[in-house]
Parts: C-alpha cells; structure tokens; sequence
C-alpha cells in the first residue's frame, strides 16, 4: 500500500492554511497514475516523494496537470518527511525537482523554512480584459514565473484585494495561467497581502500559495526597503507566512499540520 496523507500548510491549526496531498512512493509512477490520484484528492496540489540516494525527488500536480514550482506541497512534503520519521529533526529535507532544480527545507522548531529560487518580476501593462475579468483596475501589472506565466497586479488597498471578486471564466481566456493580486498592508502584524488565482490550472483560488512569494517577496522588498518580511494571504481559509531574500534565493517559513493519513490500496 502507498501512504497519503493530508497537510494544511502555511498554517498552525488544522482546516486553515493551505491543504495538500503527499503521496509516498516506494517507486516510480507512470504519470496517468499520478494525475489520477491528484484528481482523486481534489486539492490544489499533491506531491509525490521518492526517496534517492541522499535526497527526495519531488513532482507536484493539481487535479489537471503537473506544475512547476509549489510551495506549501513542498512544505507539507517536509513536514512529513520529519513526522514519519523519515528524516531525523536536525537533518536538512533534500527535494530535487523537475522543472525547479534543488529545493531545501530546514527545520527549526515548529517552524519549515524552504529555500526556493527568486522569481523577479518585469513591468508589464494592464489590459481592458484583465480589469473587466478581476472587476477592479491596477495600479501595477507585471509578469513573473517559469515562462512568466504569472501575472503580479497591485491594487491600491488591501480592501480591493479581499472584495476582489473575479470573473473566472474570463480569466481563463486571458493567457496566463496564474493571477497574483497584491496591496500593502493596512495591518501592523504584515506587510503585503495577496491572493492567488489559476482557474486554467483547474484553480479558481488558492488558499495559500508559497511560489507566488517567490515573486511577492522580491516585489515588495524593492518597494518597502526590507529584505525580510510578514505576509498574509486573504483567501476564505487565510494563511500566513514570512520571507526573507537571501541573494538568488527565497527563504519561505511557515508551520504545517497534519489532518488526515491513510493508504492507496490501487
């Protein structure tokens, strides 16, 4: 039988956060498998973990097709890996992936810090269709991602993002797979707030989207002059976590906790 389990991550209690799927292979997969067990989750992301010699390899899929980069299933994967045992408290989490080479993850405490690439992000420019799909114009529009596939838009206030009501339909014609809405924030406790939207990806809103931070946290240390920071993302679950830029790199730290284990018996 292969272990699943289910983690919200980005979050300290149970059902807020973020949730994903981790899946624990003991061998390879073909990938109709995989997609069908992401597709039997239902959740944004599932992660499958291998363990190699010395590291873990990593692939994420949402319940359509496999993505590049993510940030609260890695975090989920790491939280697992040191809940079974698997890796020793003090031992660094090794995931080599795909499409995002290299990721670590440390723990220290009830805290997971992953290190992840720093997506920068181009100016770009908004149009008629992006502001009647998200029903508010921007100030700011750029894009970022493997491909820049994302879209950054900041809006003046952290009210426009939370009453944000996009046209989903209308997104996904626009092409782009992912939609990072963004303000300062009005509250002392953080600095940004954010939302995630990828209703191509068969994601309408993510609740907590830790690589859209690889691009938020370079994004807003060049607007607030800081290199480390606190974000919340404002979606109907809500998640909080903190960044920091080292040189190239993205430090995301958050908590995770477990909510549900069990076994593929197919």
């Amino acid at each position: 039988m292969t272990k699943i389990f289910t983690v919200d991550s980005f979050t300290d209690k149970p059902f807020a956060g973020n949730p994903a799927g981790v899946c624990l292979l003991d061998k390879n997969k073909d990938d109709g498998w995989l997609l069908n067990v992401a597709a039997e989750m239902n959740l944004s992301e599932t992660a499958f973990v291998k363990k190699e010699t010395g590291a873990f390899s990593l692939r994420w899929f949402t319940p359509k097709v496999e993505v590049e980069l993510c940030g609260h299933a890695t975090l989920a994967s790491a939280h697992i890996l040191w809940q079974e045992g698997i890796l020793k408290p003090g031992e660094e989490a090794v995931f080599n992936t795909v499409f995002s080479g290299k990721l670590t993850a440390k723990k220290e405490g009830d805290e997971i810090t992953l290190n992840f690439p720093l997506i920068p992000v181009k100016d770009s420019h908004s149009t008629p269709e992006l502001e009647s799909a998200l029903g508010d114009k921007p100030v700011y529009v750029g894009d970022c991602g493997v491909g820049e596939y994302n879209y950054l838009i900041e809006f003046e206030s952290e009210d426009q993002i939370i009453n944000l009501k996009p046209d989903f339909s209308l997104l996904a014609k626009i092409p782009k797979f992912g939609f990072i809405v963004t303000a300062k924030a009005e509250n002392k406790n953080y600095d940004f707030v954010s939302r995630y939207f990828a209703p191509a990806k068969g994601i309408n809103e993510d609740p907590v989207t830790g690589s859209a931070h690889c691009s938020l946290a370079p994004y807003w240390s060049g607007k607030l002059n800081k290199n480390e920071m606190n974000a919340y993302q404002a979606s109907h679950r809500g998640g909080y976590l903190k960044v920091r830029i080292e040189n190239d790199r993205v430090l995301l730290i958050g908590k995770a906790v477990t909510v549900l284990e069990s076994n593929l018996i197919f």
